[in-house]
């Protein structure tokens, strides 16, 4: 099947969520793009996050680890677009410490890439948060394991998003 410019299958199943947050775009916007914030919700509860690098430019990376009880895994954004405080574009990987791709350490046949466009509208005050997220040069196989893991992708998702609003909640306090 043909490949549009940047890589993804105009065709199949990709992930899709929507979460709305109780505070303005552009606070919900830092919460994506300053290390700051992103160290206290990203990733599932129980997980803390170290920032290596963050460097939000086109061409820039996001690197981080993420451990709990001794285990630690490396990821990485790859910026693609970047459009304050409207959208985020960026391709995801599992890395080593050194920003090397790697593959997913808990699902053979994951998708060494893939690309996430997160989009940031505002109304009356709060901010709906929508995600797409397809593979990104991936094979067939890798789409395959990509579209049997949505429902527990937008499950992880939807618990990053609770902490999310947690620290949102935090922060007005």
């Amino acid at each position: 099947m043909a490949q549009n410019e940047i890589g993804i299958k105009p065709a199949g199943k990709q992930l899709v969520i929507t979460r709305v947050f109780n505070a303005p775009r552009a606070t919900v916007f830092k919460m994506w793009t300053e290390g700051e914030h992103l160290k206290n919700w990203w990733g599932p509860a129980g997980f803390d996050l170290n920032i290596k690098q963050l460097d939000l430019k086109a061409g820039g990376i996001f690197h981080y680890s993420m451990g709990s009880n001794g285990m630690e895994m490396w990821g990485q954004f790859i910026y693609v677009e970047i459009v304050p405080p409207e959208k985020l574009v960026f391709i995801n990987t599992f890395s080593d410490e050194d920003g090397n791709i790697t593959p997913s350490p808990f699902m053979p046949g994951w998708p060494l890439e893939v690309i996430n466009t997160v989009t940031f509208e505002e109304e009356e005050g709060k901010t709906t948060v929508t995600i797409k997220g397809n593979p990104h040069n991936a094979t067939e196989e890798e789409y395959k394991v990509f579209e049997s893991a949505i429902a527990s992708l937008q499950q992880g998702f939807g618990g990053t998003f609770d902490r999310l609003d947690e620290y949102l909640v935090s922060l007005s306090l």
